[in-house]
């Protein structure tokens, strides 16, 4: 039996990208006419079935919606667990029966869709958190509608629902810096999220408008949640600063526990504030001042969005940015006097 055409296939034989040829044949700006021309001949000759073709075969609704996320975020259920129990909850009420898949490494990069996809068996995409680019075009491009979950970047175009980290990193900086504190540390892994890319934006600017100069030896972008090496990170460091931000809960629960063990006292040493209100947070010792992350409404305003999108196909795309709240606890107070 001959195997179904995709865009990659006729990617290749032309010797472009994935992205051209989707661009080409959904109608898209991006290619030239003469490039569009030659990409839907040789579409034609190679017999691809064109998303149009596959639309017209689910005239009629499936009545399912899909929830696609990679093993790791999965794995967190604490925090993108609720969020998926909201996506339910709100899928259900409104008459929709939710398809979950988790992706594993070896799909992802080999841009293995679940058959509910490839099959157009679903109405209507979420994809939570993180998943490579590439990954989310190739979901993208099978012309379902799509909102993205505490993800976005500059080459997916997409609906995404999305936590306001710049402005809330800066409101949990702005909160130490009214305890008095002038010498304040970051701890996160730029890379690994732009959530938190985004929070060490917040973090400066609200250094930067009040005119403090941050420390390099107190900025570490590339920190990994492993008690060893943030043991190593903060023995590195010749003088600890009198406060630390931490891009998430895990992060401040280490900073916290390494704080102890080198003997010093949060918050009279040291203070620490970190991000999501999570369990983690509760459960150090003292509690961690934390910013709060409305996991409920993540789920009911991705539903909202993406019921909003299927009706909606060829309105802009919008991101939206939710708020989060302060939680001040035990672990931020202001500094002592310096002796």
């Amino acid at each position: 039996m001959k195997s179904k055409v995709t865009m990659q296939d006729i990617a290749d034989r032309l010797n472009i990208s994935k992205n051209s040829v989707s661009q080409a044949l959904s109608g898209k700006d991006g290619v030239s006419e003469e490039t569009r021309q030659l990409i839907v001949d040789i579409a034609e000759q190679m017999g691809y079935v064109y998303p149009a073709a596959r639309k017209k075969r689910r005239m009629e609704t499936s009545g399912n919606i899909a929830l696609i996320a990679s093993d790791f975020a999965f794995a967190r259920k604490s925090f993108f667990g609720e969020i998926y129990l909201s996506v339910e909850q709100e899928t259900r009420q409104r008459g929709k029966h939710l398809l979950i898949q988790s992706i594993d490494k070896d799909s992802e990069s080999l841009l293995i869709l679940p058959s509910f996809l490839e099959n157009q068996d679903v109405d209507g995409i979420l994809i939570l958190s993180h998943l490579s680019t590439s990954y989310t075009n190739a979901v993208i491009d099978t012309d379902i509608p799509t909102v993205l979950i505490d993800h976005h970047h500059p080459a997916i175009q997409a609906d995404c629902i999305l936590t306001n980290n710049r402005f809330s990193a800066y409101e949990a900086t702005h909160h130490l810096i009214e305890l008095g504190h002038r010498n304040i540390g970051f701890m996160g892994n730029i890379d690994f999220s732009p959530s938190y890319y985004e929070r060490m934006e917040g973090f400066r600017l609200a250094l930067h408008d009040y005119g403090i100069e941050a420390n390099p030896d107190w900025i570490i972008t590339d920190a990994i949640e492993q008690s060893e090496y943030i043991m190593k990170k903060m023995t590195t460091v010749s003088t600890q600063p009198t406060a630390w931000f931490c891009v998430n809960d895990g992060l401040g629960f280490l900073v916290n526990s390494t704080l102890h063990q080198l003997g010093y006292q949060v918050p009279d040493d040291v203070s620490v504030c970190s991000f999501d209100n999570g369990q983690l947070s509760r459960l150090s010792t003292p509690l961690t001042t934390t910013m709060d992350v409305d996991l409920k409404l993540f789920g009911r305003k991705a539903v909202e969005q993406l019921f909003w999108r299927m009706d909606h196909k060829h309105e802009p795309y919008m991101e939206l940015l939710l708020p989060t709240k302060l939680i001040t606890r035990e672990s931020t107070a202001a500094p002592r006097p310096a002796k």
